[in-house]
């Protein structure tokens, strides 16, 4: 298992707001009695980079940013399922380019909805827990990957409904795996996360036959030869607590634990060896009052910018460009007071969205200086 190479200690980021931008509150909204657990602008599609979607108990809701701080409702989708709790949404498409939304949550079962005809187009059962995040591969839109309780990681094809691949077994998470995402440019990799306090990071490589196969797949999606990899490339032990949020830089990994910060690390690899190598903990994103789980933070298009929620309801702005770390903007409000679950930062980084433990999304936005 790797561990921190000696003699390069990670450079820590101040806490003094560098005033780099400034944004205030222009809209909020109570969306409901129940937490919202995930907000996320649609990347997938450039026609839609100003259009989000937030869960919150069985509802998944589709909202559009306007100008002068304006947020329209355009969908709401209601599950069947009276105890449905969605804890995570991702846009994803069909192979001609269909917008689709994929929840998942407390009951195992994938929801994808076609967001161009507005209906609950299918849903895939296989996870044995709950949902706790899904992700697209931005490369090829119509796959996802799950993480869920039930100490596995599956990859999807929601074009066809195929459950391709099962990262679990030998070398897999020893608890709840609670973040995963895709590498932006290798299309074989992902890291995953949980509470066994690692990081794993996985190839697809070997299996990717199997992912070509789940496309041109005739037969029932249940018959599909759903393989296992039992083994990840890499495994690191950079925190000492539950890793509940994990995404990709470049070839750099940004995780976040419940230690209240995030940090910024590269694996170092033994092509020769699988599972073995070192790391390189390159910088930290302190975070206060970040210790409970399930916070998770988000990036711009370009990975610029880290916005971040904490259980008081502030929002910290990180640049991602600079060493040593800057902090662009501290966010509070008075009547902000409640856990945010997830933040969304635009496309472009001018408005900042954060989903609350009491129903509330918040939308910030960029003070123009000129």
């Amino acid at each position: 298992m790797a561990k921190a190479s000696v003699g390069c200690e990670p450079v820590m980021g101040s806490l003094t707001p560098s005033k780099k931008k400034e944004y205030r509150v222009t809209n909020r909204l109570q969306e409901g009695k129940r937490p919202l657990y995930a907000v996320v602008f649609n990347f997938i599609d450039s026609r839609y980079f100003n259009v989000f979607a937030t869960v919150g108990g069985n509802r998944v809701t589709v909202y559009q940013c306007l100008e002068g701080g304006v947020i329209a409702v355009l969908q709401s989708y209601i599950g069947e399922d009276k105890d449905e709790s969605f804890y995570t949404v991702s846009w994803a498409c069909n192979i001609d380019g269909t917008p689709f939304l994929v929840a998942g949550g407390l009951t195992g079962i994938i929801h994808v909805i076609d967001s161009g005809n507005e209906k609950i187009c299918k849903s895939f059962a296989g996870h044995g827990d709950s949902i706790n995040e899904i992700r697209t591969q931005a490369l090829k839109p119509s796959l996802v990957v799950s993480a869920s309780k039930d100490e596995s990681v599956r990859l999807w094809n929601v074009h066809t409904g195929i459950c391709i691949l099962i990262f679990a077994g030998a070398g897999g998470h020893r608890n709840e795996v609670l973040s995963v995402d895709f590498h932006p440019s290798d299309i074989y990799r992902i890291a995953s996360c949980g509470m066994d306090n690692t990081v794993k990071i996985w190839s697809m490589k070997e299996f990717w036959p199997y992912v070509e196969k789940s496309f041109t797949w005739t037969d029932l999606a249940s018959k599909f030869p759903t393989k296992y990899v039992q083994f990840p490339m890499f495994i690191a032990s950079i925190h000492t607590n539950y890793v509940d949020c994990n995404r990709w830089l470049g070839n750099f990994i940004l995780s976040k634990s419940v230690d209240n910060e995030i940090v910024l690390w590269e694996p170092k690899m033994k092509e020769q060896s699988p599972g073995e190598g070192t790391v390189d903990i390159l910088q930290k994103y302190p975070v206060p009052e970040c210790d409970i789980w399930f916070i998770k933070f988000s990036c711009d298009f370009q990975y610029k910018a880290a916005a971040i929620g904490n259980r008081e309801g502030k929002i910290y702005v990180w640049d991602l460009q600079t060493s040593p770390p800057l902090l662009i903007a501290r966010l509070s409000h008075v009547q902000s007071k409640s856990a945010i679950r997830q933040t969304a930062v635009s496309f472009d980084g001018s408005t900042i969205l954060s989903c609350c433990e009491d129903g509330m999304i918040w939308r910030w936005d960029v003070v123009s200086t000129s």
